[in-house]
């Protein structure tokens, strides 16, 4: 009875250090298992922060380019104005400079109002729909201003040899004054607005 006795105890105590030997596997188990998770959860948190920052810096990149290329072609825009500008304004003073050396070779004695008067005989023209549309063209029209056919217009012009007058009376008739109204001629006949040795008509 007591041997009986010792063996149950002996076994019981067996079983006592398996069960605590298989609590402790199930625990590491459990525990290995949550770590692994944490693992897995950790990396998948780190690859969705790699796409993402990916994204931000693919969508930086893209906005950067677009800046760049709206800048570019605002740049362009600006050149191409000031170039068109300055192709402007040369074309304006090359008009002036022509407009006042005719104004010096039909007018130079003449009065100031006189030549203003001059210089709008040839505006009225460009205006219009019966003479060409440019002060160059309808002085060098055929057969209309006598110093153009002659060529001491073209000397003139060439040369910067008109006065500060004409230059100043050009300005003033191609910026609008106009003291003989619609007039298109001018010579030293008897009628018309007289200005000076002039008769405009």
């Amino acid at each position: 009875m007591i041997k009986n006795k010792h063996a149950i105890l002996m076994a019981a105590g067996v079983l006592s250090g398996l069960l605590v030997t298989t609590g402790f596997a199930t625990q590491e188990q459990a525990a290995r298992g949550a770590a692994e998770g944490a693992s897995t959860k950790a990396s998948v948190k780190v690859q969705e922060c790699s796409e993402e920052m990916t994204e931000v810096t693919k969508k930086r990149a893209e906005e950067a380019v677009e800046e760049a290329r709206i800048r570019e072609e605002q740049e362009r825009l600006q050149a191409e104005q000031a170039a068109a500008e300055e192709a402007r304004r040369q074309e304006l003073l090359r008009d002036q400079e022509l407009l006042a050396s005719l104004i010096f070779c039909e007018a130079g004695n003449q009065p100031y109002e006189g030549q203003v008067a001059v210089g709008a005989v040839v505006l009225n023209r460009v205006r219009s729909a019966a003479y060409p549309n440019s002060i160059s063209e309808v002085i060098y029209q055929s057969g209309q201003f006598t110093p153009a056919i002659t060529g001491w217009l073209d000397s003139v012009y060439s040369g910067g040899s008109y006065t500060q007058s004409a230059y100043q009376a050009a300005e003033d008739a191609i910026n609008g004054s106009n003291p003989i109204g619609d007039c298109l001629y001018f010579g030293c006949g008897s009628y018309g607005i007289q200005i000076g040795d002039h008769y405009f008509h």
